[in-house]
C-alpha cells in the first residue's frame, strides 16, 4: 500500500543545547516521509519557494520519495526558526514566515488521488480539507494539526475532525481544543468530535491512544541524548501510518504495533539535528530498538 502526505518542506533555524543549525531541511511532511518511507512507498504533497535548495529535493528523491505532487510557486519558501531551552519538550518559536503556503492549494496526479491511505501531517486545515475532497477512495485518513491553527482557524479544524479516521495531537493541543485538562477526557471529548481513533503524544512520557473498543498507553524508548526534537511528533506519525498502510489492516493488534513502531521511529528522531539521524535510519535498526522496547515495558 502507499501513502499520501501532505504538509510542509520548510528551511528550519534551531537552536539547543547541543549546537545550532540554518536553514536545513525541515518540515511536517518531511519528518513524516523520513519514517514512513521505511514501510511503504510515500508521495508527498507540499509547495517550495524559489529559494529552496535544490539538493534538499535531490535529497528527497534518493530517500525515494515521490514528489510528483510538489509544487514550486513564487516566493520564500515556509520557514521556521525557534529555540529549544531547558527540559526541551517545547520549542519556542522565535519566527515563522509562512511564504508561498499563502493560498496554497494542492495538486494531485490522477493516480494519486486513488491512494487509500492519508496523512493529512500539520498545515492549514482548508489545505488539508481542500485535499481530502479530492481523494476518492480512502480507507485511512489521518491528521496533525497546532495550536495555531486550534486557535486562528478552530472552526475549519473541527469540521474536518468530522470526515478523518485518526487525529493526531500533542498533550497541550488536545486540552486547548477539548477544553479538558485530563488527557483521557481530552481524548474521549475529541473522539465526540469525529475521529474514530485520537493519539495523544506526551512527548517523553510516551503517547495514549483512545478509541471506543480500547483504551493503550506507551512510554517513550528512554534517549540518552537529546540533540533535537523537531519533528518527533511528526516522525512517530510516519511509523504509526507507515506500518498501518503495509500492514493493510487496521484491528486492535494492528494500532498497538504501529504505536510501538511510531514510539520507536520517533526515538531516532531525537538524536540528531533535523533529519541527520532519520534519514540514514534501516528497518533493521527500527526492529532492533524495539525489540528493546519490548523488554523494556515487557509487553
Amino acid at each position: 500500500m502507499s501513502i499520501l502526505v501532505l504538509g510542509t518542506l520548510a528551511l528550519d533555524s534551531l537552536k539547543t543545547p547541543c549546537g545550532e543549525r540554518k536553514n536545513i531541511l525541515g518540515g511536517s511532511a518531511t519528518h513524516f516521509s523520513m519514517a514512513a518511507r521505511l514501510f511503504t512507498e510515500v508521495h508527498l504533497s507540499a509547495i517550495i519557494g524559489e529559494d529552496f535548495p535544490k539538493r534538499n529535493i535531490d535529497f528527497l528523491r534518493k530517500k525515494d520519495i515521490i514528489l510528483t505532487s510538489l509544487v514550486r510557486g513564487k516566493g520564500r519558501s515556509f520557514r521556521w526558526q525557534g529555540e529549544y531551552k531547558g527540559d526541551l519538550n517545547t520549542a519556542v518559536t522565535l519566527n515563522t514566515e509562512l511564504g508561498v503556503l499563502t493560498g496554497f492549494k494542492p495538486v494531485l496526479a490522477g493516480r494519486q488521488r486513488g491512494i487509500r491511505y492519508v496523512f493529512l501531517a500539520n498545515i492549514d486545515p482548508d489545505i488539508q480539507r481542500y485535499l481530502l475532497e479530492r481523494m476518492c477512495r480512502v480507507k485511512l485518513a489521518g491528521l496533525d494539526s497546532m495550536n495555531y491553527w486550534i486557535r486562528n482557524k478552530r472552526k475549519s479544524l473541527v469540521r474536518l475532525l468530522k470526515k478523518i479516521d485518526i487525529y493526531l495531537a500533542n498533550e497541550g493541543e488536545a486540552k486547548e481544543l477539548s477544553g479538558e485538562q485530563n488527557i483521557v477526557k481530552a481524548a474521549r471529548a475529541l473522539k465526540k468530535i469525529g475521529p474514530a481513533m485520537v493519539v495523544i503524544k506526551k512527548g517523553e512520557h510516551g503517547v495514549l491512544f483512545y478509541c471506543d473498543r480500547f483504551i493503550c498507553s506507551l512510554p517513550a524508548y528512554p534517549v540518552y541524548t537529546v540533540v533535537d526534537p523537531t519533528g518527533a511528533g511528526d516522525t512517530f506519525a510516519g511509523g504509526f501510518m507507515g506500518y498501518l498502510a503495509r500492514a493493510g489492516r487496521i484491528s486492535e493488534g494492528h494500532i498497538r504495533k504501529a504505536i510501538a513502531y511510531g514510539v520507536t521511529c520517533a526515538s531516532f528522531n531525537l538524536e540528531g539535528f533535523g533529519v541527520s539521524r532519520t534519514s540514514r535510519l534501516t528497518l533493521t535498526e527500527v526492529n532492533r530498538r524495539l525489540n528493546e522496547l519490548k523488554k523494556i515495558v515487557n509487553f
